[in-house]
């Protein structure tokens, strides 16, 4: 492998962690938004603002695909790539369904898969 393809590896690993890390905060995000907005009425304005879901969307997309595209291509495996792309699809589903019990459940199952599809990557730098 020439310098380049290590520094492709080298910046899709850090993508890769990158991702994990998006998904964890997107999946804490959730759980808290749930108790804190559902248990104890708090936070309901600010924790389900429609604008933290499309952000948080457009980064995972944008990252899942570039990290998870780039893999793809190297190490010529789509399981990474399937399963991270199903999980951005429940992450689009649940901007679909609007807020509520069920925009978290899509949004826990996306991010879920998604952070799965970078780890599966990462196996294969």
């Amino acid at each position: 492998m020439g310098c380049m393809g290590s520094i492709l590896t080298r910046i899709r690993g850090r993508l890769d962690r990158v991702g994990v890390l998006l998904s964890c905060l997107c999946l804490i995000h959730c759980v808290l938004g749930l108790v804190l907005v559902a248990g104890l009425g708090l936070g309901a304005t600010f924790l389900l603002d429609p604008a933290i879901h499309r952000v948080g969307l457009l980064l995972a997309t944008i990252v899942a695909g570039v990290a998870i595209g780039i893999g793809a291509i190297r190490h010529r495996r789509a399981a990474p790539f399937v399963v991270a792309m199903t999980g951005l699809s429940f992450m689009g589903g649940a901007l679909a369904v609007g807020h509520g019990y069920e925009e978290a459940v899509f949004t826990i199952i996306g991010v879920i898969l998604v952070a799965t599809g970078h780890v599966l990557n990462l196996r294969k730098l």
